[in-house]
């Protein structure tokens, strides 16, 4: 479980998180949702230790990440944020591989290599391994980060709108493997989406933010919701039922 307690965080004195207290449960699909400039991406960054933590407090799975050697913490979530810039003249393999880093140390062993070749198998990108990412389009080297992330091996997985840059097919399929990961492997995975209808397809469980605080949080049968919708996104939604989930209903 990922526990948040009292969580505030300022960009240049402007606060951005006002003390967000709140639980991710373990072996779960977790969804952020909000408007823009809720804080999502903070909040997962925070969680992630790719910003310090300024006020309040975060423990995952036990592990406070204030104190947590970072060799540890990287044993036990690893992060995929927006920002992927990386040299383009590395093979899609290679950044793959860049994933195991945190179990050999440059020293890569044989269960490294089958790590590296489950995960381009697991995004689909077996066929393109000995690419270079200048070589192929954004939403295959955006599953190939995603790969990495996978390769990783922790038993949570933090994703930064991991759709961005995927066409309907890749997002669904995506979406839909890191429910298999879940429900097959019992990892837990955090994801921020903005479009609410995956969240409300795939997620176990949703927070929603707004203005830096937890606006509500349970199941997508709790959460999604016409009225919190509504009021989170200062747009009238509709909410039906589809295949049992709900289905949000807001370019009419």
């Amino acid at each position: 479980m990922i526990e948040l307690s009292a969580v505030r965080h300022d960009i240049d004195r402007t606060p951005i998180l006002h003390g967000i207290t709140a639980r991710i449960p373990k072996g779960k699909l977790t969804a952020l949702i909000g408007p823009n400039g809720a804080g999502k991406s903070t909040l997962l960054r925070l969680i992630g230790r790719l910003e310090p933590l300024q006020s309040g407090e975060i423990v995952v799975d036990g592990h406070d990440i204030r104190i947590t050697p970072t060799a540890e913490l990287a044993r036990v979530l690893a992060v995929l944020g927006q920002q992927t810039v990386i040299a383009s003249r590395l093979r899609l393999a290679e950044l793959v591989g860049f994933g195991r880093w945190p179990h050999h140390h440059g020293h890569p062993r044989p269960q490294d290599r089958q790590a590296v070749d489950a995960a381009l198998k697991a995004f689909d990108l077996s066929p393109l391994s000995s690419r270079f990412l200048d070589e192929v389009s954004g939403g295959q080297a955006q599953r190939a980060f995603l790969a990495m992330t996978f390769a990783q091996d922790t038993d949570w997985l933090l994703l930064d709108e991991p759709l961005n840059n995927l066409d309907m097919s890749h997002a669904r399929a995506l979406m839909a493997r890191l429910s298999e990961l879940v429900r097959e492997t019992g990892k837990s995975v955090v994801v921020v989406v903005h479009e609410v209808n995956y969240a409300a397809s795939w997620a176990d469980h949703i927070i929603a933010l707004k203005d830096g605080r937890v606006a509500a949080t349970g199941t997508p049968d709790q959460v999604l919701t016409t009225q919190t919708l509504t009021d989170l996104y200062n747009t009238p939604v509709e909410i039906m039922q589809h295949k049992g989930r709900p289905l949000v209903l807001h370019h009419c």
